[in-house]
């Protein structure tokens, strides 16, 4: 029944073109109200996600930051091996369409993976809720699997739980702290407005010119991370996102009134061979577990079978 409320994302008539973070409070109250059925509340969640998938479909930020991602993804895919069949091969299975806000990125040969970190609480959310909501929508466009897709909060509520398994996504149950290992498979790391130690995690976890390579994050910009931080703080807290600032390449997404709070600060990053390489033997050499004990806006939960502390939920 929960499925049946979710239809096809092209399958609704045009809508008129509003604010993102306007929407009647009528349906935000609905899933709130006394007494209302589980079931229920999951079908108002997904109508709500259904909605913003319609606004961000005919929005000039959509096409846009398609766009910007399959730039990305084209240009990372030249350097990845296929498993099978020759690179020419696997550049011959990109399908890049001409009509607007239709290109996409067709993962062919090469099997895609995701995973997404810190969407938020996306049914009481707005915000959350369209971040959720282009999440999926990219993985429509660049044909990856839902099923291929893993999300992870802490703050996520049974209902949200309840309406990502109806979506498809694989809900983790364990807080990884953000050290998975992409084990050599072609990974997006979908992490929004996220703590700079949790990138700095996902570095170290993947701290190898093999993994790097393969890795992609959609995420908030390491070179604004450099120029908010000092370079000490930067260098001495995080030191991983420091040592990788040479060995990267980063678009940013588009900056439209329309989405302006949800998506500022984010930016496609991925770690070109060539730049890896050129890293001093002493960058790779370095290896040492993040320790945040002298982090004074600690931005993390340390140990993954802890529940998280006010001070880490607030950094999601």
């Amino acid at each position: 029944m929960a499925a049946a409320a979710l239809e096809p994302w092209r399958a609704a008539g045009p809508r008129s073109r509003r604010s993102a973070a306007r929407r009647p409070r009528r349906r935000e109250a609905a899933a709130r109200g006394p007494g209302a059925e589980p079931e229920a509340n999951e079908i108002v969640v997904l109508r709500r996600i259904r909605e913003a998938g319609e606004d961000l479909l005919i929005s000039d930020f959509w096409s846009s930051a398609l766009d910007t991602i399959n730039r990305c993804l084209t240009k990372h895919l030249e350097q990845l091996k296929a498993p099978v069949g020759s690179l020419s091969e696997a550049l011959g299975n990109l399908h890049l369409g001409s009509s607007p806000g239709e290109s996409a990125v067709a993962t062919g040969s090469c099997h895609w993976k995701c995973v997404c970190y810190g969407i938020g609480n996306f049914a009481t959310c707005i915000i959350a809720r369209i971040q959720l909501t282009f999440l999926l929508l990219f993985l429509e466009k660049c044909h990856i699997p839902r099923s291929h897709c893993r999300v992870y909060d802490p703050l996520f509520s049974p209902l949200e739980t309840a309406v990502l398994q109806s979506l498809g996504v694989t809900v983790l149950s364990e807080n990884e702290a953000r050290k998975r290992n992409v084990g050599g498979e072609p990974t997006i790391f979908y992490m929004l407005h996220c703590g700079t130690a949790l990138y700095n995690n996902l570095l170290w976890s993947n701290w190898s010119v093999e993994a790097l390579s393969r890795l992609v994050i959609i995420g908030n910009s390491f070179r604004g991370l450099e120029e908010r931080l000092l370079t000490r703080i930067l260098q001495k807290n995080y030191p991983y996102v420091a040592k990788i600032l040479k060995g990267l390449e980063e678009l940013e997404f588009p900056q439209t009134s329309q989405y302006m709070d949800i998506f500022n600060d984010t930016s496609v990053q991925w770690f070109p061979v060539q730049k890896l390489k050129q890293l001093s033997t002493d960058t790779w050499a370095f290896r040492d577990e993040p320790d945040y004990q002298d982090c004074e806006d600690l931005e993390i939960i340390r140990n993954g079978t802890q529940e998280a502390s006010a001070a880490d939920l607030s950094s999601l």
